[in-house]
């Protein structure tokens, strides 16, 4: 008995430590390649390129660098003095016009007024002259019109809430119609997207409660599960010039899952957190039950 009772307890010795190896190597197994978490995570924004419509001078730069703004708050100025000068002009145009447009109203009036003592081709000619008169005057309103617009445009505001970042912007540039002139991130739409493994998508639900750990920081943000990718790009296929499509001829055994983009709307943020665009994070997501 004796000898028996220590081969007992070196093999449960042996058992309990097989068993727990087991349990924790599951338990790996599950967290790494099941659990819905992942260290591949980003805080994300939408970026506004603030781009002018029209061309000139800077004349005034109203911000600086990493300055929050309100939307139709005022960024920068372009050439007003030049863009002012040219409604003038167009106004001009329009009084020309009108007192064109009322002396041939006046003279066709008048061949009216004589009847057949005007000739029938004459008349024609004053008739004419009208027409000609109102299309040179909604010429010249439509004109006015856009020198109206474009001096509005002169004052460039932000059109969302948000933080101008990366300005290289002067009194004295000058920037073409259509250049972007500065970058800015609208505070309204920051989230976080989280790059899961397709092998996890089944444990992540619409709704989901997802707690997120920013890289540096002590404290948790909350947020929900937004919505999930609808498609990624396919790096094993191409199109061709007669747009029919090129695979790859060689198939590897060993596929790695493919990341799909999980977009996390944020619920509670501390306020002592700066949520800045290209941040890393830990997302960690509850797991769908059933």
């Amino acid at each position: 008995m004796k000898k028996i009772l220590p081969v007992l307890l070196r093999s449960a010795a042996t058992i309990v430590i097989v068993a727990l190896a087991a349990v924790v190597a599951l338990w790996m197994w599950t967290h790494y390649e099941r659990s819905p978490w992942t260290r591949d995570g980003r805080v994300r924004a939408d970026v506004v390129r603030v781009t002018p419509d029209i061309g000139g001078l800077i004349t005034k730069v109203a911000i600086h660098d990493n300055q929050a703004v309100h939307a139709g708050d005022l960024l920068f100025v372009i050439d007003r003095p030049r863009y002012l000068l040219a409604l003038e002009q167009a106004e001009a145009a329009v009084d020309s016009a009108r007192a064109t447009l009322g002396q041939a109203q006046r003279e066709a009036h008048r061949d009216l007024a004589l009847g057949d003592l005007v000739a029938a081709e004459s008349h024609e000619q004053n008739v004419a002259r009208v027409a000609t008169a109102q299309a040179a005057l909604a010429e010249a309103l439509s004109a006015r019109d856009v020198a109206r617009l474009n001096l509005r445009r002169t004052n460039v505001t932000a059109s969302v809430n948000g933080v101008v970042t990366n300005l290289d912007l002067h009194p004295g540039d000058y920037i073409a119609a259509g250049k972007q002139a500065m970058a800015l991130i609208d505070s309204d739409s920051l989230r976080v997207e989280g790059y899961f493994e397709e092998t996890k998508l089944p444990q992540i639900r619409i709704g989901a409660p997802v707690t997120i750990r920013l890289m540096g920081e002590g404290h948790d943000v909350q947020g929900r599960v937004e919505s999930i990718a609808s498609g990624i790009n396919d790096s094993s296929r191409t199109d061709s010039g007669n747009l029919l499509p090129t695979v790859e001829p060689t198939f590897s055994w060993v596929r790695l899952a493919q990341r799909i983009p999980v977009r996390v709307k944020l619920l509670q943020v501390p306020g002592d957190i700066r949520l800045i665009a290209g941040r890393t994070a830990t997302v960690t997501i509850q797991p769908a039950k059933g």
